[in-house]
């Protein structure tokens, strides 16, 4: 491979040893030398060399939490995320005009709580779309919206039990209503047709471009077992080019340990993170599982998915196999549930001479004070989407009042000494890191709303915390803190090249940064400069 040197650079490594450098040796895919000055300037180079024209470049950003297989259906998918309920259906109706009778019709992104009208029916859907089954998933992807024909295709009827976990919703009369809530989706899911391994495979080809554009270079996934299937189809044709931490399925947990699939096991490009499982719901339908009752309502304390006696055994199997885990917490009951049975996790790990294990607790979007703490304590790694508090704050005031004076706040998980990294939970919001570091930053949406301070500010955390949370966090909370998420020499040459400093600029412009250039293992895999 070629050496490539970038020179005339403003070029943060993230390595407090040599913090910030001019001009970067590449060689092998890999840094061979961070440089400044004089430095810089004699360093006789044979390869390629490249001026910066006093660009910034970053080492390459990592989303620690999104849903790669589903980003790329949604390329293809209807956008539900709109103002009313009835624009929403107008898009459904366009779509159905241009889809062939009996083919599914698919979309994501509606939110109930932005309708005045509230939920739809799957009446509304069948005129919209009278010859197509139609399957609409919510923005937090916890609850999804159904017509009759793709109701039917599933087999629900008046006589369909609630799964264990889920919930169908019904009208006064008994008869399913199309709205479907947690483990009820699966129902619907499940008949959906999948797309042959070459087709995913080759979405999630074409989503790795879009991802290039906004500077990642690393990804954590959550997806299920058809998207680790199809990064392995994509890695064994050398066409994945984006770093990869897989989670997973926890229903998937014999089969991996069957392979001798361990955390951290792979390659350069794929290798395995935790088992995900979920503990609770979503703010948005009401079934994060709470310790107090939602706002306005008396009884209300969301769903509890899974207890703290059925994750311990969960945890002990996987840590038998050498597998940490990978939790969705979303209420405070929730985020206690995991951090109980991680703190029993721990001792069994000790008590059994096992190595700790990067155990995470994923979202952590509201805790308990008293429970904050127990992240640092037990070595558990918070993955947090900022985006999610300026995109839920008005809910959030609505359902949960003053408990969100503790909520979606990585800076107080922060103060405790816990490890904190960041994602987007794409497609449930857009992975552009520039709009989480924002979000963390400002704690304000791309309004300015709730005003020049920000929703619970409180909760701020600086600019150069967003950028660890998205660097040197997440390549330490995969496993790859010595080789990945910083510019120092022997580490991977990942990098994005942006046209404005995130250190230098005012907090409101963080949202509006573009990188012209992205660079993983030594190669331009996006550029436009």
């Amino acid at each position: 491979m070629e050496i490539i040197q970038l020179t005339n650079g403003i070029i943060y490594t993230m390595d407090p040893q040599q913090p910030r450098v001019s001009s970067l040796v590449i060689r092998d895919g890999k840094i061979q030398h961070v440089l400044s000055g004089e430095e810089a300037e004699g360093l006789p180079v044979s390869g390629k060399t490249i001026n910066l024209n006093e660009q910034v470049v970053l080492p390459g950003l990592i989303d620690s939490h999104l849903h790669l297989r589903q980003i790329a259906d949604n390329l293809q998918a209807i956008h539900c995320e709109t103002d009313t309920k009835a624009d929403c259906l107008l898009q459904v109706a366009e779509r159905a005009a241009q889809t062939p009778p009996g083919e599914w019709i698919q979309g994501h992104g509606w939110n109930h709580n932005n309708w005045s009208d509230g939920y739809g029916t799957a009446a509304d859907l069948d005129q919209a779309a009278p010859h197509n089954p139609v399957y609409l998933t919510g923005k937090s992807l916890h609850v999804s919206w159904a017509n009759t024909l793709a109701l039917i295709a599933a087999g629900i009827s008046d006589t369909t039990p609630d799964p264990p976990g889920g919930t169908l919703g019904r009208d006064q009369k008994g008869q399913p209503t199309g709205i479907l809530l947690e483990n009820a989706v699966k129902l619907i899911e499940n008949v959906i047709p999948i797309p042959d391994l070459e087709l995913t495979a080759d979405g999630i080809k074409k989503a790795q471009e879009t991802l290039w554009k906004l500077g990642l270079t690393g990804v954590h996934d959550f997806d299920k077992e058809r998207c680790l299937h199809a990064l392995q189809f994509l890695a064994d044709r050398e066409d994945l080019k984006l770093r990869v931490v897989k989670s997973i399925p926890s229903e998937y947990l014999d089969q991996a340990l069957e392979l001798g699939y361990q955390t951290g096991s792979g390659n350069d490009w794929l290798w395995i993170g935790g088992v995900k499982d979920y503990v609770d719901g979503a703010l948005g339908p009401q079934t994060a599982a709470m310790l107090e009752p939602y706002e306005g309502s008396s009884d209300n304390r969301g769903m509890l998915l899974l207890d703290e006696e059925g994750l311990l055994e969960l945890g002990i199997k996987a840590a038998q196999g050498g597998l940490s885990l990978s939790i969705h917490a979303i209420g405070d009951l929730a985020n206690r549930t995991v951090l109980n049975a991680l703190e029993k996790i721990r001792i069994y790990e000790k008590e059994r001479g096992l190595a700790p294990l990067p155990h995470r607790i994923e979202h952590v979007q509201l805790v308990d004070p008293a429970d904050l703490p127990r992240l640092a304590e037990l070595d558990v790694t918070a993955s947090t989407q900022p985006v999610h508090a300026t995109s839920d704050m008005v809910m959030a005031e609505k359902y949960w009042g003053k408990r969100t004076a503790y909520a979606y706040a990585p800076k107080h998980i922060l103060d405790q000494g816990a490890r904190v990294v960041f994602g987007s939970d794409a497609p449930v919001e857009i992975p552009n890191p520039f709009w989480g570091m924002h979000a963390a930053v400002t704690r304000r949406n791309a309004k300015g709303e709730p005003g020049p301070d920000g929703w619970h500010p409180e909760g701020r955390v600086t600019i150069q915390q967003a950028l660890e949370a998205y660097t040197i966090g997440p390549a330490a909370a995969g496993g790859k803190a010595d080789i990945q998420g910083k510019l120092a020499p022997g580490y991977w040459a990942d990098l994005t090249v942006l046209e404005k400093d995130p250190l230098s600029c005012s907090p409101d412009e963080l949202r509006e940064i573009k990188p012209s250039a992205t660079m993983v293992g030594g190669t331009w895999v996006w550029r436009d400069f």
